[in-house]
């Protein structure tokens, strides 16, 4: 059977889309380069609206006033890790407008380290602990004890995904949608490539927000007819700066030129990277080009400001996320249900480094979160 669109059908019928429905009801399959236009169409659809700036308020607008003479213990994975230090100064902040007392622990990186300095929170008898940037499922036990003794649990980067985690007894789980932020990291390699972006992708699955991550990464990447997912590298972010100059290397070694895009779950993967990649002659804007699917750490922005080995990352409003956590926190000493909010994604590229609080190398947006809490709080 053949079908025959001509041009002034298709100006009717709206172009590629419409080739599309025409095809699948006479029961054939689209013809695979008509498909891959569409991919990279819809790849940069989905980065012009990623790199707009944010201006308007998205989130709550009605809540319970301020809870009196709270304490709050941020029990933070990891200091050194820009988004675990960003949120804690986030949560610092709208403690200190909505008048409550904060205090920081650090894990300092470790399973053990975590676990010793929970036990030091719960003997704190605070009223709230916030989980900062570490596995809630490996640390279910000190959670519950937490729960037994009255103490709300809210988390960041907790879990896969925003939202309440009733089975762990967490209030709710504070991030970005790691799908869409998953998207807009290799929609950007698969516009930019033209569909045709050869890809290293980068995780610790450790962190169960990493790998799941880094999964839904690969399977936007294998949409994509002309792109290819050359290596899935698990490797520790607490040992990048020892394993990141010798993993690229190896990586230059085996794949040469095919490898020209990088998807990693985080900007730490980054900061060790530029070494090798100047050691091989690699030029400092790619290939690769390497993108990062989470946080947007001040040496990112450093990077993508000066086009020195990182071109892009899908920062997370860190800042509006530590007051997230203290809303939360008064929703649920006052016995109401999590917000449901979610920030929207946003991509950071070198046209747009400096936009959105970018000066100052985080993502702030400018939407007026603070007065819209403040405003809640009846602060």
């Amino acid at each position: 059977m053949t079908i025959r669109i001509t041009r002034r059908g298709r100006d009717l019928a709206g172009g590629t889309a419409a080739i599309a429905v025409a095809v699948a009801a006479a029961g054939l399959a689209m013809p695979q380069a008509a498909h891959a236009q569409d991919v990279v169409a819809q790849a940069r659809a989905t980065v012009a609206a990623a790199t707009a700036p944010a201006t308007t308020w998205d989130g709550p607008t009605s809540g319970p006033k301020a809870a009196a003479g709270k304490t709050v213990v941020y029990i933070a994975g990891d200091m050194r890790n820009g988004g675990i230090q960003e949120t804690a100064d986030g949560v610092k902040e709208a403690g200190g407008r909505i008048g409550w007392t904060v205090r920081i622990l650090d894990g300092q990186g470790s399973v053990s380290g975590v676990h010793s300095v929970f036990g030091q929170a719960i003997a704190l008898k605070p009223d709230g602990i916030i989980i900062g940037g570490f596995d809630i499922v490996q640390n279910a036990e000190s959670i519950r004890q937490a729960e037994a003794q009255g103490i709300k649990v809210v988390a960041w980067h907790g879990a896969a995904h925003p939202g309440p985690v009733e089975a762990q007894h967490v209030f709710s789980n504070i991030g970005s949608d790691s799908a869409r932020v998953a998207e807009v990291a290799a929609d950007y390699a698969i516009a930019q490539s033209d569909g045709h972006a050869g890809v290293v992708i980068f995780t610790d699955s450790a962190y169960a927000i990493a790998l799941s991550k880094a999964r839904m990464m690969e399977t936007a990447i294998k949409r994509c007819p002309g792109c290819t997912v050359l290596s899935f590298e698990d490797t520790p972010l607490a040992e990048t700066s020892t394993r990141m100059s010798q993993l690229t290397t190896s990586l230059l070694q085996r794949y040469g030129k095919k490898w020209t895009y990088s998807l990693a779950i985080n900007d730490l993967y980054y900061d060790f990277i530029g070494p090798p990649l100047i050691s091989a002659g690699a030029d400092a804007a790619g290939p690769p080009v390497n993108i990062s699917a989470g946080d947007g750490s001040n040496s990112a922005y450093e990077r993508i400001r000066s086009v020195q080995y990182q071109a892009a990352t899908v920062p997370e409003p860190l800042l509006l996320q530590g007051w997230q956590t203290i809303d939360e926190l008064n929703r649920a000493f006052a016995g109401q249900p999590p917000s449901g909010y979610v920030a929207p994604v946003h991509l950071v590229v070198a046209k747009n480094v400096d936009d959105d609080g970018g000066k100052h190398d985080l993502y702030d947006p400018a939407n007026g979160y603070r007065d819209a809490y403040a405003k809640i709080w009846g602060k």
